[in-house]
Formats: structure tokens, sequence, C-alpha cells
């Protein structure tokens, strides 16, 4: 019995030693669908199903994303300077080195989301949920200072959500 598995296993090795599996590599594009880098400032996406789109590097200043699925969403690099996302699904979601200036978060649910280097200047988050949401401390002492509310759709408090004192 122990030589059937010995010899078991030296022939296994061998045929992957003689054949090898060949290595594909994946880029993100494979993976992901991407958005381009034309101009999409102002944009309408409002009520949309965008799950798993990828926004690098494109400027969507004023953009209505209001009520729009978004989750599993890569913001990177990108301009979302007083941009409409109220009441969107924004969990597990990315948003690195995002501006976020003048945004309106209100009933956002964001969920998981790892929101990194982003910025959030008069941002209205009222009734946003951002639970597990991970954020720089400085952003999130600065959301605190202006939290309130209940999200609609998951009953939780935005300051309970944000970890506020």
């Amino acid at each position: 019995m122990m030589y059937r598995r010995l010899l078991a296993s030296f022939i296994l090795a061998m045929v992957l030693f003689l054949f090898p599996l060949s290595a594909q590599a994946a880029s993100s594009s494979s993976i992901t669908r991407s958005a381009g880098s034309e101009e999409l400032k102002s944009k309408d996406f409002s009520g949309q199903s965008l799950i798993g789109t990828e926004f690098t590097n494109v400027n969507l200043e004023k953009a209505n994303f209001s009520n729009t699925d978004l989750r599993g969403v890569v913001f990177n690099g990108t301009v979302l300077e007083g941009v409409n996302l109220h009441g969107t699904d924004f969990s597990n979601g990315i948003a690195y080195l995002v501006n976020f200036k003048g945004a309106d978060l209100s009933d956002a649910v964001l969920t998981d989301a790892m929101m990194l280097r982003s910025i959030f200047d008069n941002v209205d988050v009222t009734g946003a949920d951002f639970t597990n949401a991970v954020l720089d401390g400085p952003q999130v002492k600065k959301l605190c200072v202006q939290a309130s509310g209940v999200n609609s759709k998951t009953g939780v408090s935005t300051r309970e959500s944000l970890g506020c004192n």
C-alpha cells in the first residue's frame, strides 16, 4: 500500500514536470469592465446597474449616480467632485485616491467599501451606512462632525457605522 502511494506520487510528479501547466496572467481589464478614459463629466448614470465597473483616472465631476447599483465598482484616481451618489449601493466597492468634495452620499450603502486616501470635504452623509468601510482616520473625524440620520435600506445610524463618539 505504501509503495503504491509512493509510485503514484512519483508518476504524478513526473507528469507535471514533463507536461507543466501553462501560467496565464490576468490583467485588470480582463477581469472588469472599464469605463475608458473619455470625458464623463456630468453624465447621468442614475438608476443603472454598473456592478463591477472600473473607473480609472476619469473626471466624473457632477455626474449623477443616484439610486445606482455600484456594488464592487472601482473608482481609482477619479474625480467625483459634486457627484450625486444619493441612495446608491456601493458595498464592497473601492474608492482609492478619489476626490468626493461636495458629493451627495445621503442614504448610500457603503458597507465593506475600501475608501483609502480619498477626500471627503463638504460631503452630505445624512443616512449613509459606512459599516465596515475602511477610510483614513482624519477623514472619518471630518465626516463625524456632520454625520446624522439612519439609512433607509439597512436601518443603521450613520454615526454608528462611522464609529463616531
